[in-house]
Parts: C-alpha cells; structure tokens; sequence
C-alpha cells in the first residue's frame, strides 16, 4: 500500500525498527495506514502536526519518553473478552483443579501476559470466581508493556462495544456495574489481580515462577528472534508440572514443550510429559 501523505518509506522504516528493537513486535513498513492509525493519536496528544512530524522528531531527537510512547501505540492489540471460549472451559475444569490438587495448600499462580486492556485477564478472574470447585487458592497475576493500556486494564472501564466482543450478559450483569454509558468491572474482580507494567523481551523469566501462563496472540507478530527469546523466558518461568498457554498462531516446534491432550494451544514442559508416559 502507497504511504498517506507526509509519511515517508525512511519514516516507516524508522517506526518498524524502533518497535522491533524494543518490543519484538513485528510491523510492516509498507503498510503506512496501521502506522498512521496506531500513532495517530499519540501525535494529537503530543501536539505534533502529523504522524510524519512525530516519526521525524523522534529521529532527531532520540526523547526517550517519546520514543517509549511510539514503541507501545505500535504494538498495540486488540483484544476481546473470553476469546476461545472451549479453552477457558478447559481451565477452569481440568487445568486449575488438577494444579491445585497437585499442590495441596499452596496457591496457583497465573499469570496472564501482554494483558492489554485488561478483557483477558478480568476473564480468567471471572472464570475463577465463578468455578465450581472451592478452596484452592489462586493468585492471578498480569503485565503489560504499555502504560496506557495497563491503566486502562486496571480501571476496569469498558464501553458497550468492548464488553459486546465476547462478554456473555449472565457475567456481565454478575461482575460489572453501569457507569453512565461504560460498565466497571466490579471490585471483587479488580482486587483479585496484582498488576505489573513489563516488557516481555527483557523480563519474561524474571517475573517469578507460575503454574498457569497465558500468553495468547503476541508470539505470532513478533520476530523469530524475539519470539525465540520471550518463549525462552516464559518457559523459564513455568513451574515444571506447569502449563503454557498460547494463541493459535503462535505455537512452533519448541524443544522445551509439548501439547497438552484435547486442549488447543496449551503445552506442559516436555519432561514431565516424558515422566508421564
């Protein structure tokens, strides 16, 4: 696609080397209108004349606060409430309870990265507070890379076209409170989830250990580098009768895993499915 105007191919390239080298995030420099419309706003905000004023600025400037803001609007996602439905089932039937059982008087620990807004992490909660089962202790944890959508995802804040794009109404009338013409995720859900602002590139394996991550939709855009390295990371991560969990483009052949039967995207540490056969 030909750039729009006042976007130039060496301020493309600039804004998909920039996104690359700090985040992973794969963008294609020809496709000009996802670089206008994921920077746009980030331009008005800074009072800039265009994408192209901005994208020009940065080179010149090298602002660190600047180029951290254009890094995170690049590699931004959209997202959806209780995306895969059949998998959340899976968890909440198989997955948790057996990890609790494995650990008697311990808590699961899951960790929900590259949250977003917020809508994947708040649907795990709501799978865990709505389980059947009861007392295993589960701490539920969630990162992002992006400020704005970290504090976003906190706020809990959502318009009626976001919690349309998957959210069930039997939870949404549970878990969410009307706020004029948005609904808020109700405290019970917010205070369930400790919040860290994280850069899967250099922090995946620093985090701490978990028995359940779910990093769903992030590996497919990145790098073969950086998606070799944040794999690395996560699997660094997971507790060896842990289970990883990924979106549908973004599994490979990785040496340190293997699937988990009848659940799409989730994957236990190669040895201990070797102890089980």
């Amino acid at each position: 696609m030909n750039a729009t105007p006042g976007l130039t191919a060496a301020d493309r390239a600039l804004a998909a080397r920039l996104c690359a080298e700090r985040t992973g995030v794969r963008i294609d420099p020809e496709k000009a209108y996802l670089i206008e419309s994921r920077l746009s706003p980030l331009a008005r905000r800074e009072g800039f004349t265009g994408v192209g004023d901005l994208l020009r600025t940065i080179r010149d400037r090298q602002e660190a606060r600047l180029v951290q803001a254009a890094v995170e609007a690049l590699a931004t996602r959209e997202t959806g409430f209780f995306q895969d439905p059949t998998l959340f089932a899976a968890l909440r039937d198989e997955v948790i309870p057996r990890l609790a059982r494995q650990r008697p008087g311990e808590p699961v620990r899951i960790w929900v990265a590259a949250c977003r807004g917020g809508q994947e992490v708040y649907s795990m909660a709501m799978t865990v507070a709505d389980a059947p089962w009861a007392g295993a202790r589960i701490e539920l944890f969630a990162s992002e890379l992006s400020e704005r959508q970290l504090e976003k995802a906190q706020a809990g804040l959502y318009s009626q076209f976001e919690v349309q794009r998957g959210l069930p109404a039997r939870l949404l009338v549970r878990h969410f409170e009307r706020r004029e013409e948005a609904f808020a995720v109700s405290p019970r859900l917010r205070q369930m989830i400790r919040w860290r602002a994280a850069n899967l590139l250099e922090e995946a394996g620093r985090l701490g250990r978990f028995d359940l991550i779910l990093c769903r939709g992030m590996l497919a855009i990145m790098t073969e580098e950086a998606r070799q390295r944040v794999l690395s990371g996560l699997i660094s991560a997971l507790a060896p009768d842990g289970v990883l969990v990924l979106g549908p483009g973004d599994a490979a052949a990785e040496p340190g895993l293997t699937g988990v039967p009848e659940i799409r995207g989730a994957y236990t540490p190669k040895a201990l499915a070797h102890a089980a056969a």
